[in-house]
């Protein structure tokens, strides 16, 4: 008999996860079909969005089985309660690093913004005449640090995150940070769809080995971008949440620094962001969600 969500006790909330306690080694992390945007947790909740978000990272975890990852049984694993099935993973415990690892292939977000300030992005300098969209002459590594819940991520340079954690730490986690991006982003590529940007989280484990943590390459940590229609200099149609954010600031009246909480997804978008996460792991393993 599997167990009940209420035998584990609840560590944390974030934005769009909840982890409980098992045991000494392991956690169960559950991600909900929550969605946020400009640092707000909307409603409504989208269906099935974390049954998509964890399929898809169970799908990024085996393609990149040379790193190792955090977890520790199948999606279908007996510890799992009933409620909760198919969107959950036990993972293991993990020393986490306290920063977010962002790998940028192409120039948008706020990445485009500090470009267009001050010619460069988190100190890495860039070349001039970059417009939106332009891919980058090689992805480069922008650390942030981890905000939390209603607060931002911060984007800060390399010489930063190396001072806080130490250079050898920081070195091995750009260099594993490219070298995933880099295998992620020609997968996709063959797939028909560009990775634009993408961000990981690691953490140690007892034998001080890096592992590869959380959600993986899915649309809520990656802008993905349908190949036939790239055009450089304009904004690009996308498989992730972008399309609720644009929603929200060009749509729905709501203005970001109001300090007011975001109105609800109207049904027409719900609907039409369940799709696109749907699409983007579809396209991406070749295989049906049920």
């Amino acid at each position: 008999m599997r167990p009940e969500l209420s035998d584990y006790k609840h560590l944390s909330a974030g934005k769009v996860r909840e982890i409980y306690e098992i045991d000494t080694d392991t956690l169960l992390m559950v991600a909900t079909d929550r969605i946020s945007a400009f640092d707000y947790s909307l409603d409504p909740e989208i269906p099935d969005k974390g049954k998509i978000l964890t399929l898809t990272s169970a799908f990024f975890f085996d393609l990149l089985a040379e790193f190792p990852n955090h977890l520790a049984g199948p999606l279908d694993d007996g510890r799992i309660p009933e409620d909760v099935l198919g969107g959950a993973f036990v993972v293991k415990r993990l020393d986490m690093v306290p920063f977010e690892c962002v790998v940028r292939g192409y120039l948008t977000g706020s990445g485009k913004k500090e470009y267009d300030a001050t010619g460069s992005v988190c100190g890495v300098e860039l070349p001039d005449g970059l417009v939106e969209a332009s891919k980058l002459p090689e992805p480069i590594f922008t650390p942030a640090t981890k905000a939390e819940q209603g607060d931002h991520d911060v984007n800060v340079s390399y010489d930063y995150m190396a001072r806080e954690i130490g250079e050898d730490l920081a070195s091995r986690l750009r260099e594993t940070t490219l070298a995933i991006y880099t295998k992620a982003a020609q997968y996709a590529e063959s797939r028909g769809i560009i990775l634009a940007d993408t961000k990981f989280e690691f953490g140690l484990d007892d034998n001080g080995t890096l592992v590869l943590a959380d959600e993986v390459l899915t649309p809520d940590s990656s802008r993905y971008w349908p190949a036939d229609s790239y055009k450089e200099g304009e904004a690009q149609p996308s498989f992730d949440k972008q399309y609720v954010r644009n929603w929200l600031s060009q749509k729905s009246g709501w203005d970001a620094d109001s300090g007011t909480p975001p109105p609800e997804l109207p049904g027409s978008v719900v609907e039409a962001t369940r799709e696109r996460y749907i699409e983007a792991y579809e396209r991406l393993s070749g295989k049906k969600f049920i």
